[in-house]
């Protein structure tokens, strides 16, 4: 019988599993957030993508994969699955998906100008190797604690495949990139409020060291790297002092004092709300392991 299946790989990180192996056609329909990229792939059989109630469609062929985003609207899923077909959908947030990429997603924009107002469309032929992990994804015979595990190595190992492209090899891997000028003075703000993370300019300031307007600066900042200035700022501050405290030169307090904390207090309570634990137990754990 038609069948499908949910398998949260972490927030904002989803795989959908459908496999319809009754007589009849399939349906299922689900909300997906504006901020969701979503990959769609054909195992076998054929499935359909119905949008605007039903206004327009997109077939999803056997062995093909689609690639969408729409950065100005929602494009939830509403599914039919014709008898016999199987489909794999990935569903993952801007944020995590470019953060594959590189660690600070340093040059991987997201969207130019241009892309703005335009959703992002792709189909193209599943490979041979990603039809092996796909079929996997359908194959398996595992423990049911072990499952999400499992999903999360087939996953990472299925959109690694879907990026490795010949012919992207000497270009970014990110469908995304467009080496804009705007482009250019966003990456330059990144740079900037890291060289000044102890005492980082304001927005208004910002936008004027790099020549962008501030609605620019902040709807393209989010655009390439995920994140509001500020919030992208805390990350990048608190994986610093992670690696600070883990280098063994420095403790807590001169910790805090190098990425702009004046009370060690205030340190600790970013540390926290970002790693879940303070920087005295995490220095604690990381002596235990060595």
């Amino acid at each position: 019988m038609g069948s499908h299946e949910e398998i949260k790989i972490e927030d904002d990180f989803i795989v959908l599993r459908f496999q319809n192996d009754s007589d009849e056609t399939s349906h299922y329909e689900r909300e997906v957030g504006v901020d969701l990229i979503q990959f769609h792939f054909g195992i076998k059989g054929r499935a359909k993508f119905i949008f605007n109630q039903g206004r327009y469609a997109l077939d999803l062929r056997e062995e093909v994969s689609l690639f969408l985003y729409n950065p100005q609207k929602e494009l939830p899923v509403h599914l039919e699955i014709a008898p016999h077909s199987w489909v794999v959908s990935v569903l993952i947030s801007i944020k995590k998906f470019h953060g594959f990429f590189s660690e600070q997603a340093d040059h991987i924009p997201f969207l130019s100008s241009d892309n703005i107002d335009k959703k992002y469309y792709k189909d193209e032929k599943i490979n041979p190797s990603m039809a092996v992990v796909l079929s996997q994804m359908f194959h398996f015979n595992l423990h049911q604690s072990i499952k999400k595990l499992y999903f999360k190595g087939k996953v990472y190992e299925l959109l690694s495949l879907y990026f490795n492209r010949a012919e992207d090899t000497n270009t970014e891997s990110c469908p995304f990139l467009v080496d804009e000028d705007n482009v250019i003075k966003i990456r330059k703000a990144k740079d900037i409020v890291i060289a000044n993370m102890a005492e980082p300019p304001g927005l208004e300031e910002l936008a004027d060291q790099v020549g962008i307007s501030l609605k620019r600066l902040k709807m393209g900042f989010k655009q390439i790297y995920g994140d509001s200035v500020y919030s992208f700022l805390f990350d990048y501050k608190m994986d610093y002092a992670r690696k600070l405290l883990d280098s063994g030169s420095y403790n807590v307090n001169e910790v805090g004092l190098k990425i702009g904390y004046s009370t060690a207090s205030h340190f600790i309570s970013a540390f926290k709300k970002k790693f879940g634990t303070t920087p005295k137990k995490y220095l604690m754990s990381m002596n235990e392991k060595v």
